[in-house]
């Protein structure tokens, strides 16, 4: 039966006249609300659409600073800054095949799973794929053409100086950060600060254009050291030479000028090669000249004498009788290499007597002996700004005992670092006074801090000198036309809260020419193996050769004759008492 739409109820329902006047009214009112908010955003307040227009090809890139350059003395390039590049990418935007893959890793020959595993990782909106590689490689990756991968200028850190000059200069990481040495020490002043600027890059990550500068870069300061690169090569040599020559574990130099208290010199070995550090040991990082400490041994001696001079217990013509050659204190025997019997005070610093050092030092108070110690920097952290410094160990007066006081007469008890000692031994060659060490080059000499009489200092550097010649027990520290003082030592080294029996560190730290001192050399070699330990005749000779090389390189003029060094026969050294 056909419908009847004229009798429907459904299709003959009238609805109210003003429900669909009312939802034209708000269809209308959308709309005007929607064309004001164009004309809003588009004629008054359009910054909003622009940022998001310009978020499309407008970026702020950053400008790298350049780090300021390191030099020695004499302006030689020691640290420099290459400009390099470093690929990076983002892993949402990376389009590449197998072909471009592959290219990819052969130019910074890297495997291809390992670049894949990089862009693969989507939870990460930057990721870099390589950095500081050279700007003619980065030239060929940019012909690739790879979308999403992008690159970036930097700059990397170079050291002519290689190995020769690691443990000074130290080195910066991949963000050119100074991580060790005078890179870390001098950090806020090389530097410099990066700047930006806004630019507008096309879809594969090139600029086309360059809109405006933000902010300028300000490089960083360059810097000025010390350090003498002609010493510094001489220093290095000698040393490693040693070492191999005695099979020693380690060993260290320090030069100090003693006129202004410059560091001229210093060097360790094992050592390191800071522009390829893939093979780096905490062996061979460690700066040993300021990180590690030892037992002085008898280089200590001369302190101990030196306080007795000043306070007029002894002078350098009293007595000491120190035979049999041994000394019994509690149930502790010190004892010396040799019985000499009756000696001067200043042959038991040419001898290194123990039993006299430590007869003269039981002669004065606990307290005096810990405040000459004190005066000289023992115990206490040099303060030069390098990273690592250490502080050594010097135990407080009031709690040494007899046998402690005696066996500290002759550094036994206390531990030093080779700048430490170094630094102590300006007291005898600068009259007296103690000299505050610089990294840096210096036009001003700071002033000096008094600790003993210029009198007890010119006797001591009388007593040092002997040491060197005939008699004493570094002969092979003698320079020809040059006249030279210092001080033997020889320690066994502590293992176990004990001494270990047959591992031993020499050492000799010396002054010259003896007339007018200019430098001061201090040596130390860890565990010789070779069958020679003693410090007169593993330490003194590199202090020898140094020290002749290191004056004439400074033009210093002799003051002593042009004769052959007479060096006693073989066996019939005198040593040091350990």
């Amino acid at each position: 039966m056909p419908m009847n739409f004229a009798s429907s109820p459904v299709l003959t329902l009238r609805l109210p006249v003003w429900r669909s006047r009312m939802l034209l009214a708000l269809f209308c009112a959308g709309f005007a609300v929607l064309v004001g908010r164009a004309v809003y955003l588009q004629g008054w307040n359009n910054d909003f659409l622009r940022a998001k227009g310009e978020s499309r090809y407008s970026r702020v890139i950053e400008i790298p600073a350049t780090r300021g350059r390191i030099t020695d003395r004499h302006g030689e390039a020691l640290a420099i800054s290459t400009p390099v590049r470093s690929i990076w990418a983002i892993p949402d935007e990376v389009k590449m095949d197998k072909v471009q893959l592959g290219k990819l890793a052969a130019l910074l020959e890297l495997p291809p799973q390992d670049i894949e595993k990089r862009i693969n990782d989507t939870s990460r909106d930057f990721v870099f794929i390589k950095r500081q590689i050279a700007p003619e490689v980065a030239e060929r990756v940019s012909e690739l053409r790879i979308p999403g991968v992008f690159q970036r200028p930097e700059y990397r850190r170079y050291y002519p100086g290689g190995d020769v000059m690691a443990h000074i200069l130290g080195f910066t990481g991949a963000d050119d950060i100074g991580q060790e040495g005078v890179e870390l020490a001098f950090q806020s002043d090389l530097a410099g600060k990066a700047g930006s600027r806004r630019v507008i890059k096309d879809r594969m990550g090139q600029i086309v254009e360059d809109m405006e500068s933000i902010k300028s870069a300000e490089d960083g300061h360059n810097l000025t050291l010390a350090l003498d690169a002609r010493i510094q090569n001489l220093v290095f040599g000698q040393l490693k030479s040693a070492i191999e020559q005695h099979r020693a574990k380690a060993g260290g130099v320090v030069v100090l000028d003693i006129t202004t208290g410059e560091m001229l010199a210093l060097a360790n070995f094992p050592t390191y090669n800071p522009n390829n550090r893939t093979r780096l040991s905490g062996e061979s990082l460690r700066n040993r000249a300021f990180t590690d400490t030892f037992e002085p041994g008898s280089t200590l001696k001369p302190f101990t004498v030196a306080l007795a001079l000043d306070t007029g217990k002894v002078r350098p013509d009293t007595m000491i009788q120190t035979a049999p050659g041994t000394m019994t204190i509690g149930t502790a025997t010190i004892h010396d290499a040799h019985a000499e019997g009756l000696l001067t005070v200043a042959q038991v610093i040419q001898k290194s007597s123990n039993v006299g050092a430590a007869k003269i030092a039981l002669s004065m108070p606990a307290e005096s002996m810990w405040g000459m110690f004190h005066s000289v920097g023992f115990g206490a952290v040099p303060k030069l700004g390098f990273p690592g410094e250490a502080s050594g160990r010097v135990r407080p007066a009031g709690s040494w005992r007899p046998i402690e006081q005696a066996t500290m007469s002759y550094g036994h008890g206390i531990s030093v670092s080779l700048i430490q000692l170094a630094r102590a031994y300006s007291i005898f060659a600068r009259d007296g006074e103690l000299m505050p060490i610089s990294l840096t080059k210096v036009d001003t000499p700071p002033s000096a801090q008094r600790v003993i009489s210029p009198e007890t200092a010119r006797a001591m550097r009388a007593m040092l000198e002997t040491v060197v010649q005939p008699g004493g027990t570094a002969p092979r520290a003698q320079i020809m036309g040059y006249r030279a003082g210092g001080k033997t030592g020889t320690a066994h080294k502590q293992q176990n809260g004990g001494y270990a029996a047959n591992k031993y560190i020499a050492s000799f730290v010396g002054f010259a020419p003896v007339s007018n001192p200019r430098l001061i050399i201090a040596v130390m070699i860890d565990e010789p193996t070779a069958g020679q330990y003693y410090g007169g005749t593993v330490a003194a000779p590199v202090f020898a050769k140094i020290m002749e090389g290191a004056l004439r390189t400074l033009g210093v003029p002799p003051d002593a004759p042009m004769k052959p060094i007479q060096l006693p026969a073989a066996g019939l050294e005198v040593q040091e008492s350990i």
